[in-house]
């Protein structure tokens, strides 16, 4: 049975690191990376109806699984924005494909951003980050002949930690290329 290589190194080196950094008594209080959230937000879709279709089709190309869109939950008239129009593209990631995801991420999207530093280690207080991602480009899923336009998104890491100290030590772990850090 297939195992993502990211999996099998939280399982055999990342518990008992964060054991030891933290002194936790037993491997249930380790923090887990419970899921990985990708969103985008298509406001011109109010006015174009195909960018939306694009952007269902590219971000199943690079999660690897069918996105879903959302749609507004109220009325808003300053934006021309009705309720239930669609205006955005997610999908939920878990498992291996969550490890398969951020494997492909730190390995090969975060090196072809352009002047790469690194990522903010600014977490939101729970235990939880989000790398806001300026181009869709530079996932290699994506075929440039094909862009109807270049728009961001949100990559959201959902962790059990109950600290942002915790979950930047995972996160950290994982490999993910913060700036500002010592290793």
């Amino acid at each position: 049975m297939y195992i993502p290589a990211l999996q099998t190194k939280y399982r055999d080196e990342i518990v008992t690191a964060l054991m030891k950094e933290f002194g936790y008594k037993t491997v249930m209080q380790v923090p887990k990376l419970q899921k990985i959230v990708i969103n985008q937000g298509v406001g011109q879709a109010i006015a174009d109806k195909k960018l939306l279709e694009f952007g269902v089709k590219e971000m199943s190309d690079i999660a690897g699984q069918k996105a879903v869109q959302t749609n507004s939950t109220k009325d808003i008239s300053n934006f021309k924005l009705r309720k239930n129009m669609p205006i955005g593209i997610m999908v939920t990631l878990r498992r291996d494909r969550m490890f398969e995801f951020l494997e492909r991420l730190i390995s090969v999207a975060l090196p072809r951003i352009r002047d790469f530093k690194g990522i903010n280690s600014k977490l939101d207080g729970r235990g939880n980050y989000t790398l806001g991602i300026t181009e869709q480009i530079i996932f290699p899923e994506i075929d440039l002949d094909k862009i109807a336009k270049i728009m961001g998104l949100q990559i959201t890491f959902v962790t059990s930690a109950h600290s942002d100290e915790e979950a930047l030590a995972l996160l950290k772990r994982f490999g993910l290329p913060f700036k500002n850090i010592k290793n």
